[in-house]
């Protein structure tokens, strides 16, 4: 049987370990060698999985883990290759990845680095995600309306979490430093692995039931989509919606979001923000009680001040009763002496009027004379009226007499004229409307004649 040919790396510890004096290796060394075996005899290959813990530096390059139901593998795309993929990849996506396996030298992880991405379909854990939140959110557990504002000035804080979580002690130690005398009562579970989701869900439900605090804190560090995963699950999600009081959520970083998220009243990016978020800064107000004291204390001031001043206006107006009565004695005096000369004058006007209707009062006979007087004139006022108004009447009675002789026919006929008049005795004004041989009228001033029409001659 042949032996399979060494490896460089192989070789090189075989003469290492035949050599009278092995060398020792540092680690950087050990990690380089450890590198450059890897990247020798692996080629550049196409990898599988669901990404995790995905992460996008300041510097643009993409970390994240790429695994499969056994096992996971770190991966690294630096901004030169991940500027060419068609899509940004999140937790929960399936894709494959044309990567070269190494090893990072400064922590000795095995890592792949990533070429090409191109997307594989979303991971089985994602699609559960999607799908229980796709049903909770028709049954409205999600809606906003279900929302509660949160207790401006809480008295007792829940905080739903493991005993050994960092989370734990991130958010009381952010209590301690906001508000040292909030009561703080831990409701214990594993926030991780097999058994966790009822377990949260069991204390939500204590809490809730024991009503014991103002608001419930559910709190739990960063990790993967599968460390996240208790807080997905329907009854714990179920558990929060159903909560006596306000809930807060504050799972992962801010970057993680689970279906606790939605079902809690609010969401906080990490567990120190939901602690934050739930309790009042006690700088903030002892700062606003100390604003509200010196108001106070200057509202009182500006009180005892406009106090001062009234008291001395109404001393200055008090007077001593001998004074008050004093005073009151005049103004009557002066208010007498006022009516005693209205009702004076007031009785001299009246003595006026009495003077002049006696002046006015006269005797019958003066009256009667007065009348005869006044009668006198109406007469001669009558006749003068009755000889003017006949002297008009005989002028115009001459004028129209004068006026109708003028306009007298006899008159004219008289001056030598005469009128023509057919057998009806109508007058003939025009010589076209007799004819030869008719017989006329002649009427002169004295007689009447009968002619016959010989010829007529038109003017």
């Amino acid at each position: 049987m042949t032996a399979a040919p060494l490896c460089p790396y192989a070789r090189a510890m075989t003469q290492f370990d035949t050599a009278e004096t092995a060398p020792v290796l540092t680690v950087s060394e050990l990690n380089r060698m450890a590198r450059r075996a890897l990247e020798s005899q692996l080629p550049l290959l196409w990898v599988e999985g669901e990404i995790s813990n995905f992460t996008r530096a300041a510097s643009g390059h993409w970390y994240f883990s790429l695994k499969d139901d056994q096992a996971q593998v770190r991966c690294v795309m630096f901004r030169g290759r991940n500027q060419f993929a068609d899509f940004t990849p999140a937790n929960g996506d399936h894709v494959k990845i044309r990567a070269l396996p190494s090893l990072y030298e400064a922590r000795g992880d095995f890592q792949l680095g990533a070429e090409t991405m191109r997307r594989a379909g979303a991971g089985k854990l994602f699609e559960a995600f999607l799908r229980l939140k796709s049903r909770l959110e028709s049954e409205g557990l999600f809606d906003a309306a279900r929302k509660r504002a949160l207790p401006r000035f809480p008295r007792t804080l829940g905080v739903v979490t493991s005993l050994q979580a960092a989370a734990l002690r991130d958010v009381l130690t952010a209590l301690a430093r906001r508000m040292p005398g909030l009561r703080i009562i831990l409701y214990p579970a594993p926030v991780q692995g097999a058994g966790a989701a009822p377990r949260l869900a069991g204390a939500i439900q204590t809490a809730s039931a024991r009503a014991d605090c103002d608001v419930l804190l559910v709190v739990r560090g960063g990790g993967s989509l599968e460390d996240l995963w208790p807080f997905n699950e329907e009854t714990v999600v179920r558990a929060i919606a159903a909560a006596a009081m306000p809930v807060v959520s504050g799972v992962g970083h801010e970057t993680d979001f689970t279906l606790a998220d939605f079902a809690a009243d609010l969401r906080a990016p990490t567990p120190t923000a939901a602690a934050e978020l739930a309790s009042p800064h006690r700088d903030e107000l002892l700062g606003q009680l100390a604003t509200l004291a010196r108001q106070l204390a200057a509202a009182q001031t500006r009180s005892v001040q406009d106090a001062s001043q009234r008291l001395d206006h109404l001393s200055r107006r008090l007077l001593h009763p001998a004074e008050q009565l004093r005073l009151r004695r005049a103004a009557l005096e002066l208010v007498s002496g006022r009516l005693l000369r209205a009702a004076h004058a007031q009785q001299q006007r009246r003595q006026v009027q009495v003077d002049n209707a006696q002046a006015r009062l006269a005797s019958p006979a003066c009256l009667i004379r007065a009348q005869q007087h006044g009668l006198s004139l109406l007469e001669n006022r009558l006749v003068r009226a009755r000889s003017a108004g006949s002297t008009r009447r005989a002028l115009t009675l001459d004028r129209l007499a004068a006026s109708l002789a003028h306009l007298d026919p006899q008159r004219v006929l008289a001056r030598g004229y005469s009128l023509v008049q057919r057998a009806d005795g109508t007058v003939v004004q025009d010589v076209s409307a007799l004819k030869p041989g008719e017989t006329i009228g002649l009427r002169f001033h004295s007689g009447r004649a009968r002619a016959t029409v010989v010829s007529t001659t038109p003017d």
